[in-house]
């Protein structure tokens, strides 16, 4: 069969007065971003000889317009010329049918009852109308009955009145309760004919100059739909001669209320953000003058009236693109054969570019439209770590595992929650910053229970002035000792903090006593310090911190943590 792809053309006259043919599509394929998704529709038609519109209806009206591309291919030549987006009305929404059950049941029988009062009054006429003739003319002949008889002729029509005004009361009553339920159906039922929400109908204006079999790509982006990163890290600590090694495991968790399912779709994750911007913001230079109200109010009116027009071109409706879709790729595969085997965890197929990487989930999946999760493995490996213990005893006095190693994988590990397990057992959940290729991962496993810390002051003398103008002091001195149960070495870390500060007034010295740290700045964290030492098994390590602190005797000190950012390990 000969195939040729139909590029997309611009709109010809010979378009206006096509006939149209709706074209029967399927989601093939979803490129999911950290915000936002691409779908790929492929449908099929069968082309008429010349000018017609091929429209493809119902797609939802959060769509990108602009990101509309169609591709065709077909056993003969044919073009594309414009590709029209419509805003349609929804379907309306569909009537419940428990609830119109329901109320049909209960009118049928609000009906029956509305017969049966009626025919109760016809009844109780009757006997009004009954009473109402005279017992003089009750008799044979219409002559008068016995005077003996008018207490029993009395008796019965009061009794029958009795009986039939009790039999239309229970009527009513069944009636009005059955008038209460119709009405609270009614009100809780969707109002007939309501349309749902609004769709979008693509009409492709096609020419072929005989009968085509064609296929068509139809792609688009949605803005309801992401995926987020997880991790898994099972650490085996290992003991008596095993090594450590840790079983990292990359995951995506999908998201989507695109609008439409994806039933039975090839998912690509990819880690571009097309939503994001393109490239740096621009720089406006930035001018100093002096203080001038006229000339102020006049560069103000100039800001105002740019930023009329900018938003002004804005608003202006974006041309449609009409670049052709990349090219799709055949689904109809068949089946590989199977054998008899172990279970194996199907991982995604990684294609790490230049600039950004991609994975490809194995397989077809389905995501709901609802919101729900689907969770996807994109990667496992197993890794050798490097173990140590951490502790910082001002804020806590535990020591906690810490397991390092070098992340190889060409594609970057983009932050997320990892959940944590130590020989089997769940110890928590962390988080991983971004971590390109060749960089160090850290993460916590967990407090160390064969660490002993404790950290306790040693001295504290404040001196206050004793005539103007003199100097203040404050004398701190911290005395950690780190002491180890383990039987094997342990490499630890030890982390403290002098005060630092940006006032000439005010002096930090550090003492002559302290040990001498082995990092005398963590990172770009100022005044924090680490001593990382290996400690041998049953012994223990002293570590000594002592500074002084010197400002003017007429002032007062305050001290303010600093905010540093975010972590690439969070306990």
């Amino acid at each position: 069969m000969m195939s040729r792809l139909a590029a997309a053309l611009i709109v010809a006259p010979s378009f206006a007065a096509a006939a149209e043919m709706d074209l029967a599509s399927r989601i093939d394929r979803v490129t999911v971003y950290p915000d936002g998704a691409v779908i790929t529709r492929i449908g099929r038609a069968e082309l008429l000889q010349g000018a017609s519109q091929i429209v493809l209806r119902g797609l939802p009206a959060t769509i990108d317009p602009a990101s509309i591309r169609v591709e065709g291919k077909g056993d003969g030549s044919f073009s594309i010329g414009a590709v029209d987006v419509r805003l349609t009305p929804g379907d309306a929404k569909p009537l419940d049918s428990v609830i119109e059950a329901k109320l049909k049941a209960l009118r049928d029988e609000k009906e029956m009852l509305d017969g049966q009062a009626g025919a109760i009054e016809a009844k109780r006429g009757t006997i009004e109308r009954f009473a109402q003739t005279g017992p003089d003319k009750l008799g044979p002949d219409g002559k008068a009955l016995p005077v003996a008889d008018w207490p029993a002729i009395f008796d019965a029509i009061g009794t029958a009145l009795v009986k039939v005004n009790a039999e239309l009361r229970t009527v009513r009553g069944r009636a009005a309760e059955i008038e209460s339920e119709i009405a609270a159906l009614e009100r809780a039922r969707p109002q007939t004919g309501r349309p749902g929400a609004p769709k979008r109908d693509v009409a492709i204006a096609v020419e072929a100059p005989a009968p085509v079999a064609a296929e068509f790509t139809v792609s688009y982006r949605v803005a309801g739909a992401n995926w987020t990163p997880l991790y898994e890290a099972r650490l085996a600590t290992g003991g008596a001669g095993a090594k450590p090694e840790i079983s990292f495991m990359r995951r995506a968790e999908l998201r989507q209320r695109s609008g439409e399912d994806w039933t039975d779709v090839a998912v690509t994750l990819s880690t571009t953000r097309s939503a994001g911007g393109t490239r740096a913001p621009d720089l406006a230079p930035m001018q100093v003058m002096f203080f001038d109200p006229q000339e102020i109010y006049q560069a103000r009116e100039r800001a105002m009236e740019q930023a009329r027009k900018q938003a002004t071109e804005r608003a202006a409706p974006p041309a449609i693109a009409r670049a052709p879709a990349p090219r799709g790729f055949d689904a109809t595969q068949s089946p590989e054969g199977r054998v008899a085997q172990p279970a194996t965890i199907a991982a995604s197929t990684i294609e790490a570019g230049a600039y950004q990487a991609s994975f490809q989930v194995p397989g077809r999946i389905t995501v709901p439209q609802d919101g729900s999760s689907k969770a996807v493995l994109l990667s496992q490996s197993k890794v050798s770590p490097t173990l140590s213990a951490r502790t910082t005893p001002e804020l806590e006095e535990k020591a906690y595992l810490e397991a390092a190693f070098t992340h190889e994988d060409e594609a970057p590990l983009l932050p997320g929650e990892v959940f944590l397990h130590r020989d089997g057992g769940y110890i928590g959940k962390g988080r991983i910053g971004l971590v390109a290729s060749g960089d160090k991962v850290e993460l916590g496993f967990g407090a160390d229970d064969k660490l002993k810390v404790t950290r306790a002051p040693v001295r504290r003398r404040e001196n206050d002035p004793t005539w103007l103008g003199q100097s203040r002091t404050d004398l701190r001195e911290f005395r950690t000792v780190v002491k180890s149960l383990h039987a094997q070495p342990v490499k630890v870390t030890v982390t403290e903090r002098v005060p630092f500060s940006e006032s000439s007034a005010i002096t930090i010295e550090t003492l002559p006593q302290t040990t001498p740290p082995t990092e005398k700045q963590v990172g770009d964290k100022r005044g924090v310090q680490a001593w990382t030492f290996d400690l041998a098994p049953s012994s223990e390590k002293e570590i000594k911190l002592a500074y002084r602190i010197k400002w003017p005797g007429d002032r007062e000190l305050t001290y303010r943590p600093q905010d540093i950012a975010e972590p690439r390990l969070m306990r």
